[in-house]
C-alpha cells in the first residue's frame, strides 16, 4: 500500500509540473491512466484471502435501487438514515463514530430502496488517507446523497465531490460516447466523428499502451477527454444522480 501511495504522490507532482498544451497532451494522458490504475489498487484489498472493492465496508445489495449517504464524519448521515429508515446504531459526539457501512431500507410507490450510511470521507481519501476504500461502495449506488454540516464551510461540498470523482464516481454526468473494441491485430485504429480538442492518435495510443492494449478500434462520437477514454477502458466508473442536503 505504501508504495502505491508514493507512486500516486509522484504522478500527481508530475502532472502539476507539466504544462497543459497540445504537445504534452499524450504525456498527461499516460499519467492519468497510470493514476487511475493506482486508484483502482487502493480500493482492491490484497492478500491471501482475495477480496474485492470495498470488502469489509460493503453490504449485500437488495431492493430496486441503492442510495449512498456520503460526507465528512459527524455531519448527520446516520441520524438522517435513522429518521428515514428507523435504523439504530451508536451515535456519539466524536468523529468516525460509524466505522462500517450501515444499511437501511425504505419503500416508495412499491419500490424497495436500500439506503447506505457510508463511513466518513476525509480530504485525501482518494489517495489512500483514512478509509479511502469505502468510496468504492459508492460505485454500487444509483444515487449519491452528499450530507453537509451547515455550520462548516461550504467548500467541504467540493472536497466530497473531488474525492468521489477520484474513484470514478461521475456525479450528474453522462458517459462519453466512445466506441471501444479490442482486436487481435492491426494496431490502434482511431475514428473521430467530430472535432477533438484533447484526444488525438498519439494520446489515445499512449493511454491504451498503459493498459497493454496495442490492438483496438476506438471511435470518438463526441469531443472526449483523456479521462473519458480511461473510464471506458477501466469499465468501472459510475454515473449516479447526485443530491446534496445540509
Amino acid at each position: 500500500m505504501s508504495s502505491t501511495l508514493a507512486k500516486i504522490v509522484e504522478i500527481k507532482a508530475k502532472m502539476t509540473w507539466t504544462q497543459k498544451n497540445k504537445a504534452t497532451a499524450h504525456h498527461l494522458g499516460l499519467l492519468k491512466a497510470h493514476l487511475a490504475k493506482l486508484h483502482r489498487e487502493l480500493i482492491t484489498l490484497k492478500g491471501g484471502g482475495g477480496g474485492g472493492p470495498g470488502e469489509g465496508f460493503d453490504v449485500a445489495k437488495t431492493g430496486d435501487a441503492r442510495t449512498g449517504f456520503a460526507g465528512f464524519p459527524s455531519v448527520g448521515k446516520l441520524t438522517l438514515l435513522s429518521n428515514l429508515a428507523g435504523v439504530y446504531s451508536e451515535v456519539a459526539a466524536c468523529e468516525f463514530t460509524t466505522l462500517t457501512t450501515v444499511p437501511g431500507v425504505i419503500r416508495h410507490k412499491d419500490a424497495k430502496i436500500q439506503l447506505l450510511d457510508l463511513p466518513g470521507i476525509i480530504k485525501g481519501a482518494k489517495d489512500g488517507k483514512g478509509r479511502g476504500q469505502v468510496i468504492a461502495v459508492a460505485l454500487t449506488c444509483n444515487l449519491i446523497l452528499i450530507v453537509l454540516d451547515v455550520l462548516k464551510p461550504l467548500g467541504r461540498k467540493k472536497i466530497n465531490e473531488n474525492e468521489l470523482e477520484g474513484f470514478g464516481v461521475r456525479l450528474n454526468s453522462k458517459p462519453s460516447n466512445i466506441g471501444f473494441k479490442k482486436k487481435d491485430k492491426g494496431g490502434i485504429n482511431l475514428t473521430a466523428i467530430c472535432l477533438q480538442n484533447e484526444l488525438d492518435a498519439e494520446t489515445v495510443k499512449s493511454i491504451l499502451a498503459e493498459y497493454k492494449i496495442h490492438n483496438a478500434n476506438v471511435t470518438l462520437r463526441n469531443d472526449a477527454t483523456a479521462d473519458d477514454l480511461i473510464d471506458v477502458v477501466e469499465g468501472n466508473s459510475l454515473y449516479p444522480l447526485y443530491l446534496c442536503v445540509k
